[in-house]
């Protein structure tokens, strides 16, 4: 066998696990996916598992990835599109987000059963869509904080409003629960009048602080140095 060969043979078999404990997760839910029961229903054994992913999270971390892969591409285009209203970009993203979270209960539980501390790599693509969002907003001159508080607020809202959602059964769910929670914290991020810009010394901070890294003239040290300063303000002022 060739080296191209195997290397297809690795990733067909891969992908097979990836496939079974994909199907394992829609049919019987976040706690069959066991190591075992993957192998089992991927014709395979065990140790296959642990030398192509590692361990059950490299497992999970596989998983969760090819559930959400179409999903984050297709945020990561829209992300990138620089027209149109960044507010309303934002909120579209969540929407998204939400909506996803709904339709995928048992993924959400299988990322939260994870083991080792962090993100799994599906999330953290996902998380770096929503930066890229929230950057918009900065250069416009719409944030009151941060860019990194900004996103984490965002970040941990949009996850808090899943689980509390799938905390309760679809019939006694608050429709209009997620649109709520948006603007609950919109209304603590953005300035005021979101369609004028705010003239603030925070507000001009933050906006200044997204071009640093293309400011002319200005070593990489000197760059890390004004923004290390700009962060230093804000988390002072907040």
């Amino acid at each position: 066998m060739t080296a191209a060969q195997d290397t297809t043979s690795r990733d067909d078999v891969r992908s097979g696990i990836v496939e079974a404990a994909s199907q394992l997760l829609r049919e019987k839910g976040a706690n069959a996916v066991t190591t075992r029961a993957v192998a089992q229903a991927a014709g395979v054994q065990a140790p296959t598992i642990y030398r192509l992913f590692g361990d059950k999270d490299g497992l999970i971390d596989a998983v969760a990835e090819h559930v959400m892969a179409t999903y984050v591409s297709a945020k990561a285009v829209a992300a990138q599109t620089p027209d149109g209203d960044p507010v309303a970009d934002l909120r579209s993203g969540w929407r998204v987000h939400v909506e996803f979270g709904l339709a995928n209960p048992e993924l959400y539980a299988l990322i939260g059963a994870r083991g080792r501390s962090g993100p799994s790599p599906a999330t953290a693509a996902g998380i770096e869509v929503l930066r890229t969002r929230v950057r918009r907003l900065a250069a416009a001159g719409l944030l009151r904080v941060d860019e990194q508080r900004a996103l984490m607020m965002i970040h941990a809202a949009g996850n808090g409003t899943i689980l509390a959602l799938l905390a309760t059964s679809a019939e006694k769910r608050d429709p209009g629960l997620s649109d709520a929670m948006f603007d609950a914290v919109i209304s603590s991020i953005l300035v005021t009048a979101p369609a004028t810009p705010d003239t603030t010394m925070s507000a001009i901070a933050v906006t200044f602080a997204t071009v640093v890294p293309d400011l002319p003239g200005l070593t990489d040290a000197e760059r890390s140095l004004m923004t290390e300063w700009l962060n230093r303000s804000l988390t002072s002022s907040s």
